[in-house]
């Protein structure tokens, strides 16, 4: 995209997470829902295919463009990002990357549109950031898979079209294939949405699959023992768009702060002319600062082909860990109010803390990048 075309994209953007989403995030935390009309504006701009190709009606966003925008749906509550970030990235990109000609032609103008809803069902019980321990299982049955198994904390589930489902057709360790199984067929259950501590209005929920019957044509690339290889480059894009989410949660606890700080009084005088809340806000300041540049950086190199592995989960590691830390201090500068229900950021300390756990722990990111540098 031309780079006066992207601004303009991201301008508009902006405008409907400042003018529109804002205003109502009190309702959307109350309702846990996002408002019908929010996304099906988001639907006419495009958002459900920002970084879908443009040939299957997508914006085809790169990576580095990506990850300003989301930057921008990170400022306000996560459940406008959470809803079109599935069909974009963990969910859309497998399709992009490994699905059939078929495959794609069918489902990314679907999603692109808005139309069809996609969830990626990796996690389990005993297979979170580590699918190894997957037991949802796909056997071949003459003209058919046959899949049996439980996913859980699946985003965007009560709401799918189509899941993007792990299941091992081989009992060896990466013996994981990809699957698009249609919501509502037979043996397709999707249980109550999930009671969280926050992300309101991002719904997830269980799905289970009992002997659950799709044709040879749902196989993802028409191939057995992709599986594991498609969803771990996934992660890497979506570790890298979560990163900037972080960034963009953390610019709103930074704005926060330093609104607060400056008109709340103690002793006659207003609190950010103390010491340590200015100290509050300058650490905040600098772990943004560095967290905004790593995740460019990381997109750039990502786009370039030169790292698609150790720059995404340095960058969800540290900007993960960093949003939590600029809420952290944006509840403490708030003091008490900080921690009443109905105060930005006493709800921005619970959005964030998700951010350390999906699309791999912290920990996760940790041994990824240990490993990397060892090998």
């Amino acid at each position: 995209m031309e780079a006066d075309d992207f601004a303009a994209v991201l301008a508009t953007v902006r405008d409907l997470v400042r003018k529109t989403v804002l205003p109502r995030e009190a309702e959307i935390e109350r309702d846990d829902e996002l408002p019908a009309d929010i996304r099906a504006t988001a639907a006419h701009m495009g958002l459900f295919g920002f970084a879908l190709p443009a040939i299957h009606g997508g914006l085809g966003l790169t990576m580095a463009e990506d990850v300003q925008l989301a930057m921008e749906l990170g400022y306000t509550v996560p459940a406008l990002r959470s809803l079109v970030g599935t069909n974009n990235g963990i969910a859309g990109q497998v399709i992009v990357s490994y699905g059939t000609a078929e495959q794609q032609a069918h489902w990314l103008p679907r999603l692109a549109s808005g139309r069809a809803i996609a969830a990626f069902a990796l996690t389990e019980a005993e297979a979170g950031s580590d699918p190894s321990g997957m037991t949802a299982r796909a056997v071949r049955d003459g003209s058919e898979y046959v899949i049996t198994g439980v996913k859980r904390f699946i985003t965007n589930a009560p709401i799918a079209d189509v899941f993007v489902v792990f299941a091992r057709t081989d009992p060896r360790d990466r013996g994981i294939s990809a699957f698009l199984v249609e919501a509502g067929g037979r043996g397709v259950t999707v249980g109550a949405r999930d009671a969280k501590m926050g992300q309101a209005g991002a719904w997830t929920a269980e799905v289970s699959f009992d002997e659950a019957r799709v044709p040879l044509t749902a196989l993802v690339g028409g191939e057995e023992g992709r599986g594991f290889h498609a969803a771990m480059s996934s992660l890497a894009r979506g570790r890298l768009h979560i990163a900037g989410a972080c960034v963009g949660l953390a610019t709103r606890a930074l704005d926060e702060m330093v609104s607060h700080a400056s008109s709340a009084k103690q002793g006659g005088r207003v609190i950010g002319d103390f010491q340590l809340v200015q100290a509050l806000i300058a650490e905040s300041r600098a772990e943004l600062y560095a967290g905004r540049a790593m995740v460019l950086a990381a997109a750039a190199d990502y786009d370039a082909g030169t790292d698609r592995k150790l720059g995404p989960s340095c960058a969800k590691l540290f900007c993960s860990e960093m949003a939590g830390r600029v809420a952290d201090r944006c509840v403490q500068v708030h003091g008490g109010l900080g921690y009443m229900r109905g105060v930005v950021a006493e709800r921005l300390y619970r959005d964030a803390r998700l951010y350390r756990i999906y699309e791999g722990t912290s920990e996760i990111q940790k041994l990824v990048i240990a490993r990397h540098l060892l090998r």
